[in-house]
């Protein structure tokens, strides 16, 4: 809550910097690792590109949005699913960040309000699975002050993608 008000009130800036976004998954993926063992997810990274995947931006807000989404897919995961992320090129200027995951999906009416504050999908106030209600507006806020797009796609019973530009250097 901290963070998102310091982004509202312009207290918080972004510092940007140039950085290799193929390692900060990885080191998302190693964070989370041992949690998706538990819960028999396999953590995927599509990269046919060997090159470095370079963008402009604050590299630990930007692992914190990755963090956060990450823990959404394996905490909303089914057992032996997937949570892969991948990185293509949108445009010149652009790439876009996708994590997907084949999990329970959220009903179409939940969508416009998934990155308001304190929304919980959940209603049963069970905090076992559920959360704060903050980590996906956190996501949208730090890309936001980035000047950037964030999207989500959900089918019930077959997962959700959330995606999210960032400016490629």
């Amino acid at each position: 809550m901290y963070l998102i008000n310091q982004f509202e009130s312009g207290i918080k800036s972004i510092e940007r910097i140039d950085f290799d976004i193929r390692g900060l998954v990885q080191n998302v993926f190693e964070l989370f690792e041992m949690q998706a063992n538990k819960s028999e997810i396999i953590l995927s990274f599509e990269n046919t590109n060997s090159q470095p995947i370079l963008v402009n931006a604050d590299e630990e807000r930007i692992q914190q949005v990755l963090t956060n989404l990450v823990i959404n897919s394996l905490k909303y995961g089914v057992n032996k699913g997937t949570t892969e992320i991948s990185i293509q090129d949108l445009n010149e200027e652009k790439v876009i960040v996708r994590v997907t995951d084949n999990g329970e999906g959220i009903e179409r009416e939940h969508l416009p309000r998934l990155f308001e504050r304190f929304y919980r999908v959940d209603k049963s106030g069970n905090r076992d699975q559920g959360g704060s209600g903050l980590g996906l507006a956190i996501v949208k806020h730090i890309i936001e002050a980035h000047q950037e797009k964030i999207f989500v796609e959900s089918s019930p019973g077959v997962g959700s993608e959330f995606s999210f530009t960032l400016q490629k250097t």
